[in-house]
């Protein structure tokens, strides 16, 4: 039967095709499954299957087999239609119009075959890209009088025109170069008089709801682009407006109207914009009357009402956003506005999230606009506004100023109901820990709801916004709220948790006085709820809520000290208290505090007897009795930073002793014991009391930094002993019991703590960085116990953490360690490399860590790598080759960072001419080849970069020797220039068959052009992507990651500078904190 099929030399067997289609998609046994996917694959790679198409379409009734058939034309389309002679193409192009028209020309026909025909005019649309409109001008013409012969056709042609419109305008990046885009938009716009006509003529004379409904899809797909004309000087926005009452035209019509409505170009057709807004919103009266509980509606309604809903939630966000100022000019206008501020503000409490998404975009966008404009004004007239009430300097009232007020007082009711909203629909901030789980029960949060976490964000902001505007009404809306709390009115959990958030989420955006008058009160409210209330649950929620509020605010903590120690008291409350999540984020909310206001601790304060931190290390045992071990080592963190914000080094020493005393002693106690018999350390209790005092070592050395020398000092050589027996110990079990005993929980639990031991020593390293002479004294007793280690080991029991231990060691102590770099090259290198190239999967983090060691000896130690022997270079070389294909984002960057730094620099060496000559061709193709296949695009930036410095190469007078070997070309070349031309250009016309050598050789010579300018070069590149048909359909913009990148940190900056907007709690400076 397969044999049948594969021999294509006559027409295809189509019964036999059915047959294999109806296998492969049947529920036949495994095996038929399989053969019939073998066979169908090799008939779509068989080049010459694409002529049996028109035969499969014409003979087979199964729609299955018919989309196998359309599949393979498609791609033939995509990718070889230019190839293909002129006769084949013009046969193709008028088989499938036939069909088309034939199938859609009667009603039962087009709806029986609805499926084929959609496929087909996607195969026609695909077309089109080709050959319109060069080699095909007259399809417009020819399409739309095609429509006026029957109005099934003629929804079909809408059908076609909303595809065509949806390819040239929406998914044409990274799909058309970029020229081929702008002469299709050109034509379609210089051909939409036709197809205006022909919309227009149906909707005024069809009586057929799906033409109607067609023909409104379509204008939805044109209404973005086409010239204004066609919308404001011809009857269309009127006989739209006359289809919105209609309920099964609703959505659609209501969506065309949001096209216009988002349309933005300067101030012509205002009045035309100023009546359609009238006009909607009379009628949208009797649809929709004022007054309507609008989130009850939306939850009982059916599916198209709540599609009615959103789809008016997006006319009107769109029309403010672009026209809300012609609303504003004149009395009538002002009260429709309003209206539809009611409107919107009602649509804000639907409960769905994507509705309530779009609401907030606009929201967000108008009070961030209304508070700029107050922000740019003088600050004298500023300081009026802000109160209000204050009375007006007369003088100012005309001009910037008086437009300025009006706006303020036009918009000063809304924003009051929207200072409401925020408030009870605030979104939950990433600190909370403590929520409510479906069953109504609180619990500890297991998973991040990034959702949430960008919702928190946009609310923030709006809120810190509309705060600024008005404080008074801020403050006041959220006080009144707490105290109904505290009277127990409109007590819930949900709305104390989103008070809470509001006032957490404002902080840094008031005056110093005023906010410290307001916390004053919500502290005060808080702490007494959280007495009288009773309950478990709800004392829960209370204490989550403390706690966030006075996480955000540490401006207010750091000039009241006794607001501070009863903070940090009632947080050690907390750490007793075993609610799920309380004592998690107890620990959270200390360290947080603490690294704010780390000098209030150390400091003798007012009225007290000694020291906040002296005290605490006298009660540590008892504070922390109930906490976990991590709770414990986020606890030791913490108070590392207190300890290191003591400047008298004597004090500090005997702090860092009193706050290690417990682990100490246990330590002690082990090792003891352990000089006395060594089977102790065996013992699996014993080895998790090991890794428990490591880890608390650790905590506290991330915080201390180079204060915590003395410590290490005390437990390195001991620590290093253990390390080695350890070690020993699991490649014993491992040799004894075989592969599976390196799974095993007793050998995890081993290699646990040899990693928590290269963790500490390099936590230590790192933030020891500005004295080397202390760090460095640390290298030499590791070699053998660290180094040595991992090359003696199987590879099964070796850590990657020593490759990211050296990694740290190179990277802080830079061209120190130029003399041990053979060492640890001799160590782990090859050793490593045998790991990880046998495939791209086993040993994830050796993976990654070794190519750091790498980057961090290629660029400190740069020196050390060319003193290698040529067969260790080309080891170097060939492992960033293979670090580069890797498809996981991180390991290829640090390759190609790596291989960048390596070019650089070996362009400034004596070995300039000997290096490049040996790899200069590898790395082009190796380069060429991760860039043009679509698992490599993130690291599209890097491969640029790549390829910019190699041609920037050749031409720069670097090299001073032919790269070519003279002694075998058959011809010598003028320059290495031209060589690397010649070269590139036939690597790519043998990689890209379908692509002519003429397009290859522009493409190459447009990068020798543009090789100075790197948005051109990147451009050229991108185009070329496109042509050699390599990215399509797919996702591109990682193509244009840089530029996103950009527009980022200007947004930060812009944020930086308005108070508030980035959290007191999260900006990165010691806060004044003395």
């Amino acid at each position: 039967m397969a044999e049948k099929l594969r021999d294509l030399s006559q027409p295809i067997d189509v019964a036999v095709l059915d047959a294999t289609v109806a296998a492969f998609y049947g529920t036949g046994s495994k095996e038929e499954r399989s053969t019939a996917d073998q066979i169908l694959r090799e008939l779509q790679n068989n080049p010459d299957m694409w002529l049996q198409v028109v035969h499969i379409l014409q003979n087979s009734q199964n729609l299955n087999t018919k989309f196998f058939a359309l599949q393979i034309l498609e791609s033939v389309i995509k990718y070889r239609w230019n190839a293909l002679p002129v006769e084949q193409r013009d046969g193709m192009k008028n088989y499938i119009s036939d069909v088309i028209v034939q199938l859609s020309s009667n009603e039962v026909s087009f709806r029986r075959e609805r499926l084929y025909v959609n496929k087909l005019n996607i195969i026609l649309v695909q077309v089109l890209k080709h050959e319109w409109p060069a080699k095909w001008q007259t399809f417009i013409p020819d399409l739309v009088s095609a429509a006026k012969s029957s109005e099934t056709i003629c929804e079909n042609c809408m059908a076609i025109l909303k595809l065509l419109s949806e390819e040239v305008f929406d998914f044409s990046r990274g799909e058309m170069t970029q020229q081929k885009i702008k002469e299709l938009k050109q034509s379609l716009n210089s051909e939409f008089q036709l197809i205006h006509e022909l919309c227009l003529y149906v909707l005024s004379a069809s009586q057929r709801a799906e033409l109607i409904r067609a023909t409104l899809a379509t204008l939805h797909a044109f209404l973005s682009w086409i010239p204004l004309g066609y919308i404001f000087e011809s009857p269309l926005l009127e006989t739209l407006l006359k289809f919105f009452p209609v309920a099964s035209y609703r959505n659609l019509t209501l969506q065309c109207l949001t096209e216009v409505a988002a349309l933005q170009f300067g101030d012509f057709y205002d009045m035309k914009y100023a009546k359609m807004y009238t006009v909607f919103m009379i009628q949208l009266q009797t649809i929709l009357p004022p007054g309507t509980n609008i989130p009850d509606a939306y939850a009982n309604g059916s599916s198209e009402e709540q599609a009615f809903v959103q789809n008016l939630a997006l006319f009107f966000t769109s029309f403010y956003k672009s026209h809300v100022r012609v609303l504003e000019s004149t009395p009538e206008n002002r009260a429709a506005l309003l209206l539809g501020l009611e409107y919107l503000i009602g649509i804000s409490y639907v409960d769905d999230t994507e509705v309530f998404k779009v609401c907030l975009d606009h929201w967000n966008s108008l009070v961030q606009e209304l508070f700029e404009e107050h922000h740019q004004m003088d600050p004298t007239i500023a300081a009026s506004i802000m109160g209000l009430q204050a009375p007006l300097i007369p003088g100012i009232v005309d001009g910037l100023g008086s437009t300025i007020l009006q706006r303020r007082q036009l918009y000063s009711s809304p924003l009051s109901k929207l200072r409401t909203l925020m408030i009870c629909r605030m979104a939950k901030p990433e600190e909370v820990l403590i929520v409510e789980d479906e069953n109504g029960n609180i619990v500890r949060e297991t998973m991040k709801d990034n959702d949430v976490l960008v919702q928190y964000k946009i609310m923030r902001e709006t809120l810190i916004y509309l705060s600024h505007l008005d404080h008074e009404d801020t403050e006041q809306q959220m006080l009144n709220k707490l105290s109904k709390q505290l009277h127990g009115e409109d007590w819930t959990w949900n709305n104390l948790n989103t008070l809470c958030w509001a006032i957490g989420s404002i902080s840094g955006s008031m005056m110093e006085d005023q906010e410290n008058r307001f916390l004053v009160m919500v502290i005060r409210d808080l702490l007494n709820l959280c007495e009288i209330t009773k309950g478990k649950d709800n004392k829960a929620v209370i204490a989550s809520n403390i706690m966030y509020v006075v996480g955000q605010y540490p401006r207010f903590l750091r000039a009241h000290w006794k607001f501070l120690k009863t903070v940090v008291n009632k947080l050690f409350e907390f750490m007793h208290e075993t609610h799920p999540g309380v004592q998690d984020m107890a620990c959270d909310t200390f360290l947080k505090i603490v690294q704010k206001c780390k000098r209030k601790f150390v400091i003798m304060q007012v009225g007290e007897t000694e020291p906040f931190v002296s005290e605490l290390l006298s009660y540590l045992a008892s504070t922390i009795a109930d906490l976990e071990p991590h709770q414990i080592h986020s606890f030791y963190e913490s108070v590392g930073h207190m300890i290191q914000a003591e400047s008298d080094p004597s004090k500090r020493d005997d702090y860092l002793k009193r706050l290690m005393e417990l682990p100490n002693q246990k330590w002690a106690e082990i090792i003891g014991q352990a000089s006395r018999s060594v089977d102790l350390l065996k013992d699996q209790e014993v080895i998790k009391t090991v890794l428990n005092i490591l880890q608390t070592n650790t905590s506290a050395a991330s915080s201390l930094g180079p204060c915590f020398f003395p410590q290490i000092s005390l437990i390195f050589l001991d620590m290093l002993t253990v390390y080695r027996m350890y070690s020993e110990l699991i490649s014993n079990t491992i040799a004894e019991g075989g592969p599976f005993a390196s799974k095993s929980s007793y050998v995890k639990l081993l290699r646990s703590v040899k990693r928590e031991t290269l963790k500490l020593i390099e936590t230590f390293v790192d933030k020891a960085e500005d004295q080397p002479h202390i760090g460095k004294q640390f290298v030499p007793p590791m070699m053998d116990p660290v180094l040595g280690d991992y090359a003696r080991n199987l590879p099964d029991a070796r850590e990657s953490e020593v490759l990211s231990l050296f990694a740290t060691i190179i990277n802080k102590y830079k061209g120190a360690m130029m003399e041990d770099v053979p060492r640890i090259f001799e160590a782990v290198f090859q050793c490593t490399l045998e790991m990880i190239t046998k495939n791209f999967e086993d040993y994830p983090e050796h993976r990654l860590k070794f190519f750091s060691l790498l980057r961090a000896i290629g660029t400190h130690c740069f020196q050390a790598l060319i003193q290698l022997s040529s067969q260790q270079l080309k080891l170097v070389m060939d492992s960033i080759n293979w670090a580069f294909r890797h498809t996981e984002r991180n390991i290829a960057e640090t390759g190609l960072n790596l291989l960048l730094e390596m070019l650089k620099n070996f362009q400034v060496s004596e070995f300039c001419n000997q290096f490049y000559r040996s790899y200069y061709l590898t790395i082009e193709q190796e380069i060429f080849a991760v860039l043009t296949d679509s698992f490599h695009k993130p690291g599209f930036k890097l491969h640029v970069l790549v390829l910019q410095h190699m041609f920037c190469l050749v031409d720069s007078g670097s090299l001073t020797e032919p790269l070519w070997d003279s002694s075998t070309a058959p011809y010598p070349h003028q320059n290495n220039m031209m060589f690397v031309r010649d070269y590139t250009i036939k690597l790519l016309g043998t990689s890209f068959p379908n692509m002519t050598s003429a397009e290859v050789t522009q493409f190459v010579d447009g990068l020798f052009q543009s090789k100075n300018d790197l948005p051109t070069f990147k451009d050229n590149i991108r185009d070329f992507l496109v042509q050699s048909k390599e990215f399509s359909a797919q996702d591109n913009k990682d193509l244009y990651a840089e530029e996103a990148a950009a527009q980022r940190e200007r947004e930060r900056q812009r944020m930086l500078s308005i108070p508030g907007l980035i959290a007191p709690s999260e900006l990165q400076d010691e806060m004044v904190d003395s």
